[in-house]
């Protein structure tokens, strides 16, 4: 039953997968980590960007990984303008309307794809999809090995921002203190649409990762928030170190619940380890307690 030959390339399976879940999860732990709200409309900006990626390949021709720059400064410029010209604004300073409005931005967001998109369920072909390389005793295919190190690579520029520039030392002090940042000449409102903007260019990287092997309808990101969510718990909430290992574990732990389980029960593990977190270490693996 366990046989190495059959579970090493599970974990490999897992490990690909995982990185893009934690580069989707790293977009809404730094949302999360400055303006301290769940962005209830982040499985749902996904799906925009998915789209983003099937309207590029199939107008213009453009390979889902040369659309990358096009795909993030979209995402980033629409997470800037949905902030700072609507979330901002009806939000009035209080958090519970900010998670009204991003909900709101999320059934808005998943009709309009109905109403452009219908409800088909869209994929896209490219002449490596189907390529496969072996690694060891696994046959691992050519687009999640470039989704792990391109996911990889977008944590580390993310994790760069936040750690090495001025941005991310502003960043920092708004989510640390929002009333001394502001004193001390920072634009806080600012701060967040920038906060915003790279949580939403996050999930345009992993659209461009995900879609060569992957599929895109109205309803296809909230299968993802819900793993994101769950990996934001489990690694702490806005901890950027606890989002990456656990996004790396939970897409180890799906993928040897489909192998074990079946396919059909494959995420049984993720959600039986969020009840865990909850229950024996609410602040997450990498989180303090308050």
């Amino acid at each position: 039953m366990f046989d190495l030959s059959i579970v090493v390339p599970s974990v490999l399976n897992g490990l690909t997968t995982g990185a893009v879940y934690a580069l989707i999860a790293l977009g809404l732990t730094l949302i999360y980590g400055v303006l301290h709200i769940i962005n209830f409309a982040h499985g749902a900006s996904l799906m925009l960007a998915l789209y983003a990626v099937y309207w590029l390949r199939a107008q213009f021709g453009i390979d889902p990984y040369l659309a990358l720059p096009l795909v993030v400064a979209g995402m980033f410029a629409l997470g800037y303008a949905l902030q700072r010209g609507i979330i901002n604004r009806a939000s009035h300073g209080k958090d519970e309307n900010i998670l009204l409005v991003t909900l709101g931005l999320s059934i808005v967001m998943e009709n309009l794809a109905l109403l452009f998109f219908r409800s088909d369920t869209r994929t896209i072909d490219t002449p490596y999809t189907l390529t496969t390389l072996q690694i060891g005793p696994a046959f691992i295919a050519l687009p999640k090995l470039i989704a792990f190190g391109g996911a990889l690579a977008g944590a580390a520029v993310l994790l760069w921002i936040v750690k090495a520039t001025d941005l991310g030392r502003a960043i920092r002090a708004v989510a640390k203190e929002k009333q001394g940042a502001r004193l001390m000449g920072i634009d806080v409102d600012h701060v967040y649409a920038m906060s915003f903007g790279i949580g939403l260019a996050c999930l345009g990287a992993a659209a461009c990762f995900l879609l060569p092997a992957y599929y895109v309808n109205p309803q296809v990101g909230g299968g993802f928030v819900l793993v994101a969510f769950t990996i934001v718990v489990l690694g702490g909430m806005g901890s950027f170190t606890g989002a990456l290992v656990g996004g790396l574990l939970i897409g180890v732990v799906e993928s040897l619940g489909g192998l074990f389980l079946g396919e059909s029960l494959g995420q049984i593990g993720i959600f039986l380890i969020f009840i865990a977190v909850l229950l024996f270490r609410p602040q997450g693996l990498f989180g303090s307690k308050a």
